[in-house]
């Protein structure tokens, strides 16, 4: 190739990128990993596996609350009764009351069946179904404790209790990983000192 002095190579003809003899290796942003050594679950993965537990716990509720429901109803008094009651207190009662204690009865029944699978099933191997399928396991912040029923009941009290309780809490909570550093903790990662990572295959 021959070049004028003074100029750039002839058009067409160019340097090449990478001197003879050297290779070019993409250079990638290093894997977060926990303070054990374990790569981070990203927020993707977390967001589907909450998405699976929450699918399944709703089908939950709907077993207990479609027969409940169709009980609670079968048991109200006949309208009909009522024809010639002037007080409207009494109707409302009679029929908003049955039907209210029902909801709070079905509220405590869905948070105990919330502790029970978040807590009892999951803390013996930090993981409920959705991180099953999602290959992913809640550990200790402290990669030499193990994970036990008092961290998984903080995780608990936060992120279900106090979603439930505060509101707009729970997106705070499950959005707070995107930008946490350098753990990528939820909120209530950080009150029970865990961290979610990725199963090894």
């Amino acid at each position: 190739m021959t070049q004028t002095p003074g100029y750039g190579p002839p058009p067409g003809h160019y340097p090449p990128a990478v001197p003879p003899g050297y290779y070019y290796v993409p250079v990638r942003p290093p894997v977060p990993v926990s303070p054990g050594g374990l790569p981070l679950a990203d927020f993707g993965t977390r967001l589907v596996a909450y998405i699976i537990d929450s699918l399944f716990m709703s089908v939950f509720a709907l077993i207990l609350a479609v027969p409940g429901l169709f009980l609670v109803l079968r048991h109200l008094p006949d309208p009909a009764q009522y024809a010639d009651d002037t007080s409207p207190g009494r109707f409302l009662g009679d029929f908003l009351g049955p039907l209210l204690l029902f909801e709070l009865a079905l509220f405590v029944v869905m948070l105990v069946g919330y502790y029970l699978y978040s807590v009892e099933y999951a803390h013996r191997g930090g993981q409920t179904l959705g991180k099953k399928a999602m290959k992913i396991r809640i550990v200790p912040l402290d990669p030499h404790l193990r994970y036990t029923r008092g961290m998984a009941a903080k995780r608990f009290l936060i992120e279900y209790v106090g979603g439930v309780l505060v509101p707009f809490f729970s997106y705070l909570d499950g959005l707070w990983q995107l930008w946490d550093k350098p753990y990528q903790q939820a909120l209530h990662d950080k009150v029970a000192g865990t961290v979610v990572v990725k199963v090894s295959p």
